[in-house]
């Protein structure tokens, strides 16, 4: 018999409402199964009876009942994918740490963090390939682009998932990002601070997701300095931003006049580079990621550029190393 659950909303989830919750991580599970769930009170959102139209967000805990032995319906189960062993090979090959309470992913671009539309294969389905020999299955707890490279944290344990959210979600980790951008900024470095709103990209729905500047949308911030520089043709910038919204990055860099290359959804033409130089791909990476630890220390990690920045950066004739531009910052100021 399935044993009632509580479950700890990660960062990777988002702010979202309760159903909408439900249906990503409870595919099986019918709305109007839900909606007797909610009215019943066996599911509660921190120990409260909930409606399903109820906004949800990271740090709360959902208590989910038994559902396979309930009106008889066969057991449902967080949404996973039957992996096959050389997908469960190549996410092994992708881990640059691992210790009881974390696993470190130098995630490849391309490869989709969580599941969508005609989204088939993605980390989050592949997680029980991770396990190690733990029952506990991993869990995800923040999120990347699909074409956003670099470290990407999972928990392996319900507690080390609260406690890394928690994390997140109080701001006392730090993520830096490089990129190589068309042009070069104004200012050498400097505060972006641009409110985004979510829209339908060019094209309506079949456009994807997509953020403009809003005075009334959420706010974003991001610091940002430049690295090294190929004349007034491309930068090297490092980015650090203090709120995580969608594509932040890339609409803060565009909005300055200086897109990342390959990012033609928010640099259109200026994304490429004139001249025969091609960026394959986005040119965009979480290099370093710094976040308290469940045993007590801060965990620093670095992950190294994959093979399209590479290129890039050998063709520019950028260093492949730097020290951390932001560690004098004070955050807290």
């Amino acid at each position: 018999m399935a044993a009632l659950e509580t479950i700890t909303i990660t960062a990777a989830d988002g702010e979202s409402r309760l159903d909408r919750w439900f249906r990503r991580h409870y595919p099986d599970l019918a709305h109007g199964r839900l909606e007797k769930l909610l009215r019943t009170g066996q599911v509660r959102v921190d120990g409260k009876r909930a409606k399903s139209g109820d906004r949800v967000s990271p740090g709360q805990a959902i208590r989910v009942p038994p559902l396979g032995t309930l009106s008889g319906d066969a057991p449902t189960a967080p949404r996973t994918q039957r992996a096959r062993p050389q997908d469960e090979a190549v996410l092994r090959d992708l881990v640059i740490h691992r210790d009881d309470y974390a696993i470190v992913l130098n995630k490849p671009p391309g490869l989709a963090v969580q599941g969508g539309s005609n989204t088939t294969r993605h980390v989050d389905g592949l997680l029980d390939g991770l396990r190690f020999g733990n029952e506990e299955r991993p869990r995800l707890v923040h999120r990347l682009d699909k074409d956003t490279s670099g470290v990407l944290l999972i928990a392996r344990t319900p507690a080390a998932a609260a406690f890394f959210t928690r994390a997140f979600r109080d701001k006392t980790t730090r993520k830096t990002y490089w990129a190589i951008v068309a042009g070069l900024p104004s200012l050498r470095q400097g505060k972006i601070d641009l409110a985004l709103a979510k829209g339908p990209g060019k094209g309506g729905a079949k456009g994807g997701e997509r953020v403009r500047a809003d005075d009334d949308g959420k706010d974003a911030v991001t610091y940002y300095t430049v690295v090294d520089s190929a004349g007034d043709r491309a930068s090297w910038l490092a980015l650090l931003p203090l709120t995580g919204r969608t594509h932040q990055l890339r609409a803060h860099c565009a909005a300055i006049g200086t897109p990342i290359l390959g990012d033609g959804k928010y640099g259109g033409a200026a994304a490429h580079m004139p001249g025969g130089a091609v960026a394959h791909g986005l040119n965009l990476h979480a290099r370093a990621l710094e976040i308290p630890h469940p045993a007590g220390f801060t965990l620093k990690i670095t992950a190294p550029l994959p093979a399209h920045m590479r290129r890039m950066w050998e063709f520019f004739g950028f260093a492949t190393d730097a020290p951390d531009p932001f560690a004098a910052l004070d955050l807290a100021g």
